[in-house]
């Protein structure tokens, strides 16, 4: 694993982590994203004994819906038409994942994985529902624990002084309902943008096929609710938190800051750190390390 840095400690991979084989990865997508884009990291862990459970949160997978234009030429009133996503409440996501933590309780144990904006539904899962959750592991993904909300957190100086992708969004969010981008822009710009953001150690020759996995839309209030979480349910899950040393999107200072906050604020289980090379998005660019990340390099 590559060296960090930060102040907090890093925590090597070692065989003092559970048998693979006991264990249930419920894994959360981020924005835009969905259940498909774990397939390579499900196949890995597959290959190390675990088992794993992809979500689709609402309004995204199979189910997302497209503004009325976005496939036609043109794309017509992309950036104005309200979404369908508008009155999308961030407690209907975190039901989804409390559902599928249900599901899978009788595996001996369970740790509940999200990535980027996932965080927010996954934390709310586990304030909510802590008997059903082991181990919470956050992939570069938003932390409620110093700050309620992400939206909080992405104004930071932390963040903004070498995020990429500001200029992706289209429109107003809060008139659309929804924090909207383009996958499918003709303009290359954009695209090159789109990657260079959240996939840049992905090739550009085949990021075509992941920005077209993605979806137009995120709900409003996925970064904009405030979370609040306790020290007596969300803080008694142990947790980790896997780094991206290159993170383009959710930068390595901003990861830095969630860590350092939430320990200051629940204490009892402190993040044990393990830090990856490259971008955002380990699941395209790195699958095998991100598995053996997750179960302690088994």
């Amino acid at each position: 694993m590559s060296s960090t840095s930060a102040t907090h400690s890093e925590t090597p991979m070692s065989d003092s982590r559970p048998d693979p084989s006991d264990t249930v990865f419920v894994l959360v997508h981020g924005a835009w994203h969905a259940s498909w884009q774990w397939a390579s990291t499900q196949r890995a862990l597959a290959r190390r004994g675990a088992a794993s459970l992809a979500v689709d949160l609402p309004g995204h997978g199979f189910d997302a819906p497209l503004p009325s234009g976005y496939h036609l030429p043109g794309q017509p009133d992309v950036a104005t038409e309200k979404s369908a996503l508008a009155g999308l409440t961030l407690e209907e996501c975190a039901g989804a994942v409390v559902t599928a933590l249900r599901s899978v309780r009788r595996h001996r144990r369970v740790v509940l994985v999200s990535h980027s904006a996932g965080g927010a539904a996954a934390s709310l899962a586990a304030e909510r529902a802590p008997e059903l959750v082991d181990e919470l592991v956050h992939l570069s993904s938003f932390v409620p624990a110093g700050r309620p909300r992400f939206a909080d957190y992405l104004a930071s100086p932390e963040q903004t002084a070498t995020v990429r992708g500001q200029g992706l969004m289209l429109g107003d969010p809060e008139a659309l309902g929804a924090f909207r981008i383009n996958p499918f822009s003709a303009d290359p710009d954009y695209v090159e943008e789109l990657r260079l953001a959240y996939y840049h150690d992905v090739p550009a020759a085949s990021f075509a096929r992941w920005r077209h996995a993605l979806s137009p839309d995120l709900p409003f209030a996925v970064p904009t609710t405030p979370i609040a979480l306790t020290r007596e349910r969300w803080g008694s899950v142990p947790r980790t938190f896997i780094r991206c040393a290159e993170d383009r999107a959710c930068t390595p200072a901003l990861q830095d800051l969630m860590i350092a906050e939430a320990d200051a604020a629940m204490p009892d289980h402190p993040f044990t750190v393990v830090t990856l090379p490259g971008s955002h998005s380990p699941f395209a660019a790195r699958p095998d390390e991100l598995a053996a990340a997750l179960t302690g390099g088994r």
